[in-house]
């Protein structure tokens, strides 16, 4: 891996793997059994310019459970670039003042830009449209583990992606990660107007995947391995495109659809937040307590995925080990009243 996370792209299957494995060894310091102060001493920038909560919180938490600190700034309004800084004066400041730097920002290639001035390293936490690296590898870590305890393989896997694939930048970044490996059929559905965009398509097909596209969750998805659906981005629509702009319930994934289209196995995941409005038509609260929604399960792999990305960028990866106590406080068994015990 580089000395910055901006994109799949300048991830290989080989450093992927890398992460999976120490994400897996981060599990027990994630799940509060055990600590480590292995950044101690080490500043995290967390720059958010774009609302976030789980991101944000998650990069923040992770950097913490590794004995790191953290300083925070959210939106323009209370940052320099309100005055007019530029990314690269903001970059360089900040790198000044931190060790790691995540960053979000509502115009695509922004973080790219900003991490061209420094050699501190640089995770993208969201660049506008553009993608979400670590949401694809929390993304690729859950599918791993739920896998692996259902008996299945990735090899041959049938992943079914929906919802907004033209502006959701998690599926832009999961789509790139999984075409890494070995063969897989995937299948996408879109309402108009919101399809994901021809290089990506071109880009998967061309490593020997079967890409379909269709138009509808009506069909039958008996075989379906994994539903990703995500949220319509309306903050990204032109105002040509949110004038009129209504989803039906056609494209949502509620108790309903997994009864009758899916198996039993097939596993729900949502990079969230999912609009719980009724109208929204986006996935449904319903299945809240099927063990096969896996949206939680997928929230809490961010923090070991996360703390590995931080591990390996700033070379402590193989100092863990020697640097875990016990946890001594109260840890309950379940974090939410309605976990599913699998």
């Amino acid at each position: 891996m580089s000395r910055h996370l901006l994109s799949v792209d300048s991830l290989t299957r080989d450093s992927v793997n890398h992460l999976m494995h120490v994400a897996a060894r981060m599990e027990p310091i994630a799940q509060r059994r055990q600590v480590t102060r292995v950044l101690e001493g080490a500043v995290l920038g967390n720059l958010f310019f774009e609302a976030s909560t789980r991101t944000r919180v998650s990069f923040h938490a992770a950097f913490c459970r590794l004995g790191g600190s953290v300083c925070d700034t959210t939106g323009f309004t209370f940052s320099s670039m309100a005055k007019g800084e530029s990314l690269y004066d903001t970059s360089r400041v900040m790198s000044g003042y931190c060790d790691a730097i995540v960053m979000r920002h509502p115009d695509q290639g922004s973080v790219a830009e900003f991490a061209a001035a420094t050699h501190v390293p640089v995770i993208n936490g969201g660049d506008g449209p553009g993608e979400h690296p670590s949401q694809a590898l929390l993304d690729f870590y859950t599918i791993d583990k739920e896998f692996t305890r259902l008996g299945k393989k990735l090899a041959g896997a049938h992943v079914l992606l929906t919802g907004d694939l033209k502006y959701g930048r998690t599926v832009h970044s999961l789509i790139k990660l999984l075409s890494l490996y070995d063969p897989m059929r995937i299948t996408l559905v879109a309402p108009p107007g919101l399809e994901m965009p021809d290089y990506l398509i071109d880009l998967v097909a061309s490593r020997g995947h079967r890409v379909e596209q269709r138009t509808s969750l009506a069909d039958d998805y008996a075989d379906v391995d994994v539903v990703y659906t995500t949220r319509i981005q309306k903050e990204r629509f032109t105002a040509e495109m949110s004038e009129g702009f209504s989803l039906s319930r056609d494209f949502t994934v509620d108790r309903a659809f997994m009864d009758k289209r899916c198996g039993r196995d097939t596993i729900v995941m949502h990079p969230l937040p999912r609009d719980s409005r009724s109208e929204a038509n986006d996935l449904d609260v319903d299945l809240n307590g099927d063990p096969r929604l896996a949206i939680f399960r997928q929230t809490d792999n961010g923090i070991p995925v996360r703390m590995a990305i931080f591990a390996t960028l700033l070379q402590v990866d193989e100092l863990i080990e020697k640097d875990l106590r016990p946890v001594r406080w109260f840890v309950p068994e379940r974090v939410g009243v309605d976990d599913s015990a699998l």
